[in-house]
């Protein structure tokens, strides 16, 4: 997802943005969204599904914001997104909204994205675009534009080459044939963009278990450490900058899409000084779908 430099705000639209949104970490990392890593294997011959999940983002167990997320992938193409808002107290200080879409082609099992749009309503309100093709960005604008900022460090052409955006992102590919939900799936690498930063994310396995929503799935997840690396279009001095690139106890809890070998987030958990901030799914619903049959004559 992405990193934010309006902390309190994204806090609360960390679940719209997903972004996953971006879906984002890290607009929303700067608190609380969905980040994974886009990984590369062989696909499943029944390798589509879909799911319709609903998150609530916390800090310091404080409601802060809610939101929903629509996940599709099939035979040869995916789509997810999302949308979300500020909730209880938070609410009353800083009203807003945020949505998120992501969609694209799959291409021997992997994703591909194509295109991808947030937007955030607020007291200033913005709105990002990105469109790729093969794996590097054509084009992108952030709406509003903002002010240039000497301090930032410019993303250059090479930045945006061999990218991902931050919802497609959060989709994690198992490779092989074996158990998707595995340790395989904290294995990778991923290079994010996201309009306006260049970011790498990594994970790293760090254990098994089982978890249950209040409606919907129950059943095996796989727990990865998430390690954060500004890469360009960020400011140095900001300290969510200095402090997401620093912290080691940021976690990302994946459980299956049902019919694929992708896992979505389930839950995200980053330490803040001001206590854990937490996405965390309530409702995750996901089922197979069919595949297409061929028409005939």
């Amino acid at each position: 997802m992405i990193v934010s430099t309006r902390p309190n705000q994204d806090v609360a639209l960390g679940v719209s943005l997903g972004y996953f949104t971006s879906a984002h970490l890290l607009r929303t990392a700067a608190f609380g969204l969905a980040l994974a890593c886009a990984m590369s294997g062989s696909g499943s011959a029944y390798a589509q599904g879909k799911v319709e999940a609903h998150y609530e983002a916390s800090l310091a167990g404080i409601p802060v914001g809610k939101g929903t997320w629509a996940i599709e992938i099939a035979e040869d193409g995916y789509s997810a997104a999302a949308q979300g808002a500020t909730a209880g107290l938070l609410k009353a200080f800083s009203g807003g909204t945020g949505t998120g879409a992501s969609q694209g082609r799959v291409v021997n099992g992997a994703l591909v994205p194509l295109a991808y749009v947030a937007s955030i309503n607020s007291k200033k309100s913005e709105t990002i675009h990105i469109n790729l093709a093969g794996g590097n960005v054509k084009d992108f604008s952030i709406e509003p534009e903002p002010p240039v900022d000497p301090d930032r460090i410019v993303v250059t052409e090479a930045h945006k080459k061999g990218v991902v955006d931050p919802m497609s992102s959060s989709l994690v590919r198992v490779p092989g044939t074996g158990e998707v939900v595995s340790p395989e799936a904290c294995r990778g690498n991923t290079a994010v963009f996201d309009g306006r930063l260049r970011y790498d994310l990594k994970l790293d396995f760090k254990r098994m278990e089982t978890v249950k929503a209040e409606r919907g799935y129950y059943g095996p997840a796989v727990v990865c450490a998430i390690y954060f690396t500004p890469i360009a279009g960020y400011i140095p001095d900001r300290p969510v900058i200095r402090y997401l690139s620093t912290e080691r106890k940021m976690e990302i809890t994946l459980v299956p899409i049902a019919g694929t070998r992708f896992l979505a987030p389930f839950r995200v958990y980053i330490p803040t000084p001001f206590g854990p901030a937490v996405l965390e799914a309530t409702q995750f619903h996901s089922t197979p779908l069919p595949p297409k049959v061929a028409k005939t004559q």
